[in-house]
């Protein structure tokens, strides 16, 4: 019994692992898309028939033009929760790990950026 409590618990933990873990499109499996917020299970099975009828995908294009159902605007949010196409997320689009963060390049820009000259007052 102890073991069987175990065991689900070591599952629940792994599975809660991957909700936050970054999947790439190309690698992931169907139960690891499936963890993807905003992929359900038919939409991983679409993603997974195409990656195995048409081979990897190339880029995001490539993913929103061979899965139907995936648009630009739903590719964006699957990339805000991790989902990746090559390694890659979708452009202009910070994944929630990135995001979390924060962008410290452009709070550095504005701290750099120098100051105009008061103006003479003649």
């Amino acid at each position: 019994m102890f073991t069987r409590l175990l065991l689900v618990f070591c599952a629940l933990m792994a599975s809660a692992s991957l909700a936050l873990a970054q999947v790439d499109v190309n690698k992931g499996d169907l139960a690891a898309l499936n963890n993807i917020k905003g992929i359900g299970a038919a939409k991983a099975k679409r993603i997974i028939d195409e990656r195995s009828k048409g081979g990897n995908f190339k880029d995001w294009a490539d993913f929103e033009s061979r899965v139907p159902g995936i648009g630009e605007k739903s590719a964006s949010q699957l990339s805000q929760a991790g989902l990746l196409v090559n390694g890659k997320a979708k452009g202009g689009v910070e994944s929630a790990k990135n995001n979390a963060k924060g962008n410290p390049k452009s709070n550095a820009l504005a701290a750099t950026a120098p100051a105009k000259p008061a103006a003479k007052v003649k």
